[in-house]
C-alpha cells in the first residue's frame, strides 16, 4: 500500500507540474514577486523566469509570442518534404528561452524592443534551417526550421589546432547541426561547457533534441566571441557602445551588426550579396508575421553589414565563426 501511495503522489505531483507549465506556455498571467537588491528591483516570474532579475519585471516571451505565432512564422517545417518534420516545436523553444530571459533574452526593455529580438534571433534560424526557394509553396521564406543538420556534410569539420583544449572525439563529425547551426570541435566544445552537456564527444545531441538545440542557438545568441565584443544581443538591444574603431569599421547597434557577430565575413563587408539580404528578408517578414511591421526594422544602414569590416577576419577557411 505504501509503495501505491508513493506512485500516487508521483503521478499527482507530475500532473500539477505539467499543468503549471502548460499555463506559462498558453501566456496565462502568473504573479510577480518583486523586491530590492542594492536598490534596484528585482522580479520573479513563474516557471518562465524563475532567477531574480531585473529583466524578469518586463513581459515574459509567452506575453506576446504564443504556439499560433510560431506556427505562422515556420508554417512549412512539417511539409512532407521537410528534412526535420516532427522535431521543432513552440513548447522546446520557449523552454530553452526560460533559460535565458532571466539574462535578458526578449525581456530587454519595453515590448517593442522585445517582440524585435525575438523576430531577430528567429530571423537568422530560420534563415539558417531553410529549405525554400523562389516558388516553393507558400514563398520562400515559409520554410523555417526545414533543417535540424547539415544533410550532406563535405569535411567532418575536425580542426586539430585546437587538440589541446578541444580535441576531436575518434570517429565523431562536428558538421552543421541546430537552429542556428554549429560547426567545428572548437565550437562545439565551448557551447557544450556553458549548457553543462558533453557537446565535443556527442555532437549528435543537438540533432536529437529540440530544446538542446535551441538553447544552443541561444547561447550562441548571448555570448561574444571574444570578451572586448558584444554579443549578438547586445548589439541589438542597444547594451554596446560602439568604440571609434567599431565606427571606422562601419559597425553600428543593430541587426546588422548581428550578422557580423554571428557570421563574420562569410556575409559581412561582401556588399549587397544575397545571403546576407535573404536573413534581412526573415528578419522582416517575422515582424510582419508578428504584428510588428517591418518599418521597425530600422533604416538600412542598421539593418545590412554590407559595409561593415568583420570583427574577426577569417584567416583560414577553418577559422569561420559559424
Amino acid at each position: 500500500m505504501e509503495e501505491m501511495r508513493k506512485a500516487i503522489w508521483v503521478i499527482l505531483a507530475m500532473a500539477v507540474l505539467a499543468s503549471s507549465v502548460m499555463v506559462g506556455v498558453r501566456g496565462d498571467d502568473t504573479k510577480t514577486l518583486v523586491k530590492k537588491v542594492k536598490g534596484e528591483k528585482v522580479c520573479l516570474k513563474g516557471w518562465e523566469c524563475n532567477t531574480w532579475s531585473k529583466y524578469c519585471c518586463n513581459e515574459t516571451i509567452t506575453d506576446f509570442f504564443q504556439t499560433y505565432q510560431f506556427e505562422n512564422l515556420f508554417s512549412k517545417r512539417n511539409s512532407p518534404v521537410a528534412h526535420a518534420v516532427g522535431f521543432w516545436d513552440y513548447q522546446s523553444f520557449i523552454t530553452a528561452a526560460a533559460l535565458y530571459e532571466p539574462l535578458g533574452f526578449g525581456t530587454t526593455g519595453g515590448k517593442l524592443m522585445q517582440m524585435k529580438e525575438v523576430s531577430a534571433f528567429l530571423g537568422h534560424v530560420g534563415a539558417k534551417t531553410s529549405c525554400g526557394y523562389g516558388v516553393a509553396t507558400g514563398g520562400p521564406l515559409a520554410w523555417g526550421l526545414c533543417y535540424n543538420k547539415e544533410m550532406s556534410p563535405s569535411q567532418s569539420y575536425c580542426d586539430d589546432y585546437y587538440k589541446l583544449t578541444f580535441p576531436c572525439s575518434p570517429g565523431v563529425e562536428y558538421y552543421g547541426r541546430g537552429a542556428l547551426p554549429i560547426y567545428w570541435n572548437y565550437n562545439y566544445g565551448p557551447i557544450g561547457e556553458a549548457l553543462k552537456v558533453d557537446l565535443l564527444n556527442h555532437p549528435e545531441y543537438i540533432e536529437q533534441n529540440a530544446t538542446l538545440a535551441f538553447q544552443a542557438a541561444i547561447q550562441k545568441w548571448m555570448s561574444p566571441v571574444k570578451k572586448s565584443q558584444p554579443s549578438a544581443h547586445d548589439a541589438f538591444v542597444g547594451n554596446w557602445k560602439p568604440t571609434k574603431n567599431d565606427t571606422l569599421a562601419k559597425r553600428v547597434p543593430g541587426f546588422g551588426t548581428t550578422m557580423n557577430i554571428l557570421y563574420g565575413d562569410q556575409v559581412c563587408g561582401q556588399g549587397d550579396n544575397d545571403e546576407m539580404n535573404t536573413i534581412i528578408s526573415h528578419y522582416q517578414n517575422y515582424l510582419d508575421l508578428m504584428g510588428v511591421g517591418r518599418e521597425e526594422a530600422g533604416p538600412h544602414e542598421t539593418l545590412s553589414c554590407a559595409e561593415q569590416v568583420a570583427f574577426n577576419p577569417t584567416k583560414s577557411s577553418s577559422s569561420s565563426s559559424s
